[in-house]
């Protein structure tokens, strides 16, 4: 099943409960939620706070990417303040406290998940294939929404599916930048089972059509 996580980054920010309930009824399966640091990538975005008042006004999965250095300092407490899901990028701190902080959320009864830039070798992820629920592929350079969908990560994306299938393990993989109509069927195809919309649902005259265009429907 293709699900569809638009991102919050994309949306009026001046009334966000009406766009986090907007989106719901237009058949949103999670809520994406971006927290950068300013230092890990270069802008500041939402953090706890923020995210807690949202956990009170929705029943949406909350897929929270922290973009932020050596996240497990935090991974607990937006486990605490309303995450459904934890995702941290493999490039910001060593393996062994990568790891630890996806068992520190898996501690707290919650899904993990991993994440790779650009950059980053599909071969990264082997080390967290016993351990996490998710992978995220950046199919843009973390830090800024609207950014043009790189095409040249889709054989990641195959190479991830195929380590995926390997594993033996249920584990979802998402692709988040640039995802529209236009370059959604190709991350399906690729094997990206969740994609992340910021723009091309938030930005759209018809939320709904925008979400069951994305989703192949």
């Amino acid at each position: 099943m293709i699900l569809i996580a638009p991102s919050l980054l994309a949306a009026d920010f001046t009334r966000i409960a009406e766009e986090v309930d907007d989106v719901r009824k237009a058949g949103a399966d999670w809520l994406h939620y971006d927290v950068m640091d300013g230092v890990f990538v270069p802008n500041i975005s939402m953090g706890l706070p923020v995210l807690e008042s949202i956990r009170k006004g929705t029943d949406l999965f909350l897929d929270v990417h922290l973009m932020i250095t050596e996240p497990i300092r935090y991974a607990r407490r937006f486990c605490e303040a309303g995450a459904d899901l934890v995702n941290i990028h493999i490039e910001a701190d060593s393996a062994e406290h990568t790891l630890s902080a996806l068992q520190e959320i898996r501690g707290m009864d919650r899904r993990c998940g991993v994440t790779l830039k650009p950059a980053t070798d599909a071969e990264a992820v082997i080390p967290f294939l016993q351990t996490v629920d998710l992978i995220l592929v950046m199919t843009v350079e973390p830090g800024f929404g609207g950014q043009h969908f790189m095409s040249d990560m889709l054989p990641k994306v195959r190479r991830i599916r195929e380590l995926i299938q390997t594993s033996g393990r249920d584990i979802r993989l998402e692709v988040d930048g640039g995802v529209d109509p236009k370059t959604a069927p190709a991350c399906i195809e690729a094997g990206a089972d969740t994609l992340v919309a910021g723009s091309a649902v938030f930005r759209a005259s018809n939320r709904k059509a925008a979400i069951d265009a994305i989703r192949g429907n």
